[in-house]
């Protein structure tokens, strides 16, 4: 699901070249990037060119592209053959446009698969000699967006003009770079630019993560006054696996909090802070990984068949350090890292090795399952194994809604290629949270049999259900 984006609005170029496009175009490109915008609140007023400051009037309702310090720096031979005296010596052009309008760069339009102009098109007027072709919208002539930048005489650099392109459809849109002459190859890009919505830096496919994260705080707090009061209240008959589940509430409620003081940041600033990042990533890793633990075990019977898990414990410890370094890694080159760098083959090295651990995970929490209801059947003990089968038709239904939500993952990554649905994207790492949240409530309800708090449990569940659905329609709705 990672796209050129999704990191930030402020997009950096470290002297990178441009790719070709074809031997028959004579099209050389750069992706600057591409996010979710959307439309300005306060349209076709000035914008300061100050955007450290996200409390400047002049920002507010705005939604804009901006190019800062962009340069295009050509090579040494390239520039040696041009004429000191002359002002236009090579043109690299911005082309901004919305992912509707993709059909619209190129000559496809004119039956012709190039990108470029060429003279035989020149000639007929239908577009200019050493240009990118483009045909403009009936509906919007100044879409898509082509700004120019001509190289002067000999020399080596150019600049863009510090241009902001104001937002005025919500849309996702792409940015690419490109020029049309090939005595321009071997030229890099450095330089950024800055994306930003009506109410922030954060990109638009992220931003109701902002509000998820929130909610989620709040659903983990209530959760563990719940479990903090009944934990008070039956604190005679405390186990070690009790202190366990309390330790998983509180880093799922400081993993919530942490990721939305870091999406208020980012929305704030337009970059991820390295800290703050940091914080979440590993509060989410040992998270992730306690949680399976404290699934396992429960799986086990520790702590309500049996006192210890023996010779076990060994075991479910360095498969417990193998995940925690296994998801780490992946939760760091996932958001520290821009994913869109590594092949797919490095990609799966990072994926697989958790993906395996998981399987792993999940084979010996049924087959340990099975064994602990063999043992209560045995023991006739009603009230456990009535306790203990529940737990396993939760765990077969999360098992079933995960298999059902990869697949809903894959189709949609195949049919949304370019990010056209980017306003219900959110919901998908949504729903992952979501489920950990139900295992966690399903596993509070069977280590302590609570009455009033298991009823409040499940109201909790779809309260945080019907505000997921209710931001999910709305989101729908505008799109």
């Amino acid at each position: 699901m990672c796209v050129n984006g999704v990191r930030g609005s402020i997009h950096e170029y470290r002297n990178e070249g441009f790719i070709p496009q074809s031997n028959d175009s004579n099209a050389f490109f750069f992706h600057g990037g591409n996010e979710g915008l959307y439309t300005s609140k306060v349209l076709h007023s000035s914008i300061s060119q100050d955007t450290s400051n996200n409390n400047n009037p002049t920002l507010k309702g705005k939604s804009f592209i901006r190019f800062e310090t962009v340069t295009f720096v050509r090579t040494e031979e390239s520039a040696s053959k041009q004429p000191e005296m002359q002002q236009n010596t090579g043109l690299v052009e911005a082309i901004i446009l919305e992912v509707k309008d993709k059909k619209r760069i190129g000559g496809s339009f004119l039956n012709s698969n190039l990108i470029c102009c060429n003279p035989r098109l020149a000639d007929a007027g239908s577009c200019k000699l050493g240009e990118v072709i483009i045909q403009k919208n009936k509906d919007n002539p100044d879409w898509p967006k082509r700004i120019k930048t001509f190289f002067a005489g000999n020399n080596r650099e150019t600049k863009v003009d510090t241009t902001d392109v104001e937002i005025n459809s919500t849309g996702m849109y792409y940015l690419y770079f490109m020029f049309c002459d090939p005595n321009l190859k071997g030229t890099l890009i450095k330089g950024r630019t800055v994306w930003r919505n009506p109410d922030g830096y954060l990109p638009g496919k992220m931003a109701p993560l902002m509000t998820f994260y929130g909610f989620m705080s709040l659903a983990y707090l209530v959760l563990g006054l719940l479990w903090f009061l009944r934990f008070v209240q039956f604190w005679r008959d405390i186990t070690q696996l009790h202190y366990h589940i309390t330790a998983v509430i509180a880093l799922g409620m400081c993993e919530m909090a942490v990721w939305y003081f870091e999406y208020v940041n980012v929305n704030s600033t337009g970059r991820r802070p390295m800290g703050i990042t940091l914080w979440a990533v590993t509060f989410s890793s040992v998270k992730k990984t306690l949680s399976r633990l404290l699934l396992l075990v429960v799986s086990m019977g520790y702590g309500v068949v049996k006192p210890t898990l023996g010779g076990l414990t060994s075991r479910v410890l360095l498969l417990g350090a193998v995940y925690f370094f296994a998801t780490e890694a992946l939760e760091l080159v996932e958001h520290l890292g821009n994913i869109n760098d590594f092949s797919g083959k490095t990609k799966l090295f990072w994926v697989l090795p958790v993906a395996f651990l998981d399987s792993c995970f999940i084979l010996w929490i049924f087959s340990s399952l099975s064994r602990t209801l063999e043992k209560l059947q045995v023991r006739r003990n009603t009230a456990k194994l009535e306790l203990y089968r529940k737990f396993t038709s939760s765990l077969v239904a999360s098992v079933l809604l995960s298999i059902a939500w990869i697949g809903f993952e894959l189709y949609f990554n195949a049919t949304d290629p370019l990010s056209e649905l980017w306003q219900i994207a959110w919901i998908i790492p949504a729903f992952w949270i979501l489920l950990a949240y139900f295992l966690l409530v399903v596993i509070c309800i069977l280590c302590m049999d609570l009455g009033l708090f298991k009823k409040f449990g499940r109201f909790l569940l779809l309260w945080a259900v019907f505000c997921k659905m209710s931001r999910f329609s709305a989101y729908k709705a505008d799109f």
